[in-house]
């Protein structure tokens, strides 16, 4: 049997579960205290959600991302696949960990999207960043913890109340794209995405590439 082997350890902000990265022969794994939080072998459903996001915003001139949360980069790489070269692409990670290990041994997963030259990394909560835009964002790309049933952070539940919702709806501009990933569906999420301001598409997914793996759910919600 191929041992796991623990590579770093990490704390998060505010008191939240320590983060573990292992590697296991070549996949890797991040566990958010007993809970695996995601697995290099699963990786679909966040492609789906960066890739479905960018799509509903081709033909808009310089567009601006923010993406939420940078996980093991797959997300962000998808995004950059379907963006131009005039793209301004913010990604919000917490924990500076997680920036280091993308920079090194997780790098090469998804082709090391930090390293491009539209991509400006924000080593804070993601929530600072959208609350100090207004009408600034073309997309943005919620990929945190376990979506709207928060693991690892208790202070993400900001994201998917009203008052969250209401904010990021404002730091979109008009015809803006919000993505938002969850390991499961959640009624009264879509209730409030459409009170706030939100055209809502939900989409099933896959969690492993080939229709394989646990169904995970996205909301692709258009600005009125």
């Amino acid at each position: 049997m191929i041992p796991r082997i623990l590579i770093d350890k990490a704390e998060t902000p505010g008191g939240g579960k320590e983060l573990k990265l292992y590697q296991h022969d070549k996949d890797f794994i991040i566990m958010a205290g007993t809970f695996e939080l995601m697995n290099s072998r699963a990786h679909a459903s966040e492609d789906d959600l960066a890739r479905l996001s960018v799509q509903k915003i081709v033909g808009q001139e310089n567009p601006r991302v923010l993406v939420g949360g940078l996980g093991m980069g797959f997300t962000l790489r998808a995004a950059l696949d379907g963006l131009p070269e005039t793209a301004e692409v913010f990604v919000a990670e917490i924990v500076p960990a997680v920036v280091k290990w993308n920079h090194g041994v997780l790098g090469g997963l998804a082709g090391n999207p930090l390293a491009d030259k539209r991509v400006q990394v924000c080593e804070v909560n993601v929530a600072e960043l959208i609350k100090k835009e207004k009408n600034s964002y073309n997309a943005i790309i919620l990929d945190m913890d376990n979506g709207p049933e928060g693991l690892s952070l208790k202070s993400n539940d900001w994201f998917y109340g009203f008052k969250g919702l209401s904010v990021i709806c404002g730091a979109l501009r008009s015809g803006g794209v919000l993505g938002v990933w969850s390991a499961s569906k959640e009624d009264q999420l879509t209730i409030r995405l459409k009170t706030v301001g939100f055209l809502v598409e939900e989409v099933r997914a896959r969690a492993c590439p080939g229709g394989k793996g646990a169904h995970h759910h996205l909301w692709i919600c258009v600005k009125k």
